[in-house]
């Protein structure tokens, strides 16, 4: 078997994993409804088909030939910290996929380090992965890890975050959810939660990658068109930590004590956030507080009162990746960007819903 055909087969599963993976939470609005493989609810898995019109990515455009998956080595690189819910939940279901479906898997995590995770997959390639899975730290910087792979035949798939490279060329296919979408979805939350009218602030996630980039550009449009009353008077990066998302509400309440709301880009700023509202002596519900991921933690903030809603965006890309590699290594058409769609989490299914939170 050719190294390339193994590459292939793994990241056509991985792909169709990850699109099958979304739809935990009921989602309150047409964003919400599946598509390209997402469950509207339950999460619920359906074959991931390409978007009519969106570019694709087949096996003989790549380079390829077809691969028994079950007999290939996959390498999945995890970006962050597994303190983090989401990290924690994203390995799981890529562990538990690769188990089922009997494929060896080989994993490092980069503990939130650029440069380890460049030095993670190169070490991966030379263990013998016929395939790599990769959730992105950053966008950009990838070309040493691109040119490494293109000399031994093995195909990447990024999960999650984008990489700054030339899909069904540099990388297969890109799997995750529509981010500008996302942060749209959470100013409607906020100019509901608001009435349109105040001021707020944004917790920035991780510079130099492209979800920090798009949900605060969905969040900053929709604001700017549907509730220009709505002022965005700071903005400051809480790098998708809770400590940090912490200490940055801190200070925000100190210079800005009459802050109407808090736009979280990931659960756990929004969570760091409550704790320094709490901690001010502040009140459930005082400040409104959008969040995006769906951790369990996050919706049970929406039960007590303390977070106004929660944005999905699943983590359990382990089937829909998987799915996808094996259509793949077959000849059908693989999306070179696999969107999920998501649900989202309100006062009014929260409770509800609250077991579907990861």
């Amino acid at each position: 078997m050719k190294p390339l055909a193994r590459r292939l087969t793994a990241a056509t599963a991985l792909l169709t994993a990850l699109a099958l993976a979304s739809g935990c939470a009921k989602s309150e609005d047409e964003a919400g409804k599946p598509t390209s493989g997402a469950g509207s609810e339950g999460g619920g898995q359906v074959a991931a088909e390409p978007t009519k019109g969106a570019k694709t990515c087949t096996v003989g455009r790549y380079g390829g030939e077809k691969l028994d998956l079950s007999k290939a080595t996959v390498g999945f690189s995890q970006s962050e910290k597994e303190a983090n819910p989401f990290r924690i939940a994203e390995t799981a279901s890529i562990r538990a996929e690769a188990e089922k479906r009997g494929v060896k898997l080989l994993t490092a995590n980069a503990q939130s380090q650029f440069s380890k995770q460049i030095s993670d997959v190169q070490d991966l390639i030379s263990k013998g992965a016929d395939l790599l899975v990769i959730a992105p730290l950053n966008s950009d910087g990838w070309e040493p890890v691109l040119k490494q792979a293109a000399s031994k035949n093995v195909p990447i798939v990024t999960v999650d975050r984008q990489i700054n490279a030339t899909a069904c060329k540099d990388y297969v296919s890109f799997i995750g959810s529509d981010f500008v979408q996302q942060g749209r979805r959470a100013a409607d939350q906020m100019i509901k939660a608001t009435g349109g009218k105040g001021k707020v602030a944004i917790l920035l996630g991780t510079p130099g990658n492209n979800v920090t980039t798009e949900r605060t550009k969905g969040f900053r449009d929709r604001i700017k068109k549907k509730a220009p009353e709505l002022d965005v008077v700071f903005q400051q990066t809480g790098e998708f930590a809770r400590e940090k998302g912490q200490q940055v509400t801190e200070q925000l309440i100190q210079s800005k004590p009459d802050i109407d709301g808090i736009y979280a880009e990931n659960d756990e700023m929004g969570l760091g956030a409550v704790n320094a509202l709490k901690s001010a002596g502040r009140k459930a519900g005082d400040v409104k507080i959008v969040t995006v991921d769906g951790t369990r933690n996050a919706v049970q903030g929406v039960v007590d009162k303390w977070i106004h809603g929660v944005i999905e965006s699943n983590p359990r890309f382990g089937p829909l990746a998987f799915s996808t590699l094996d259509d793949f290594t077959s000849g059908k058409k693989v999306g070179q960007s696999i969107v999920i769609k998501d649900g989202a989490y309100t006062p009014a299914n929260a409770e509800r819903d609250l077991s579907k939170a990861f």
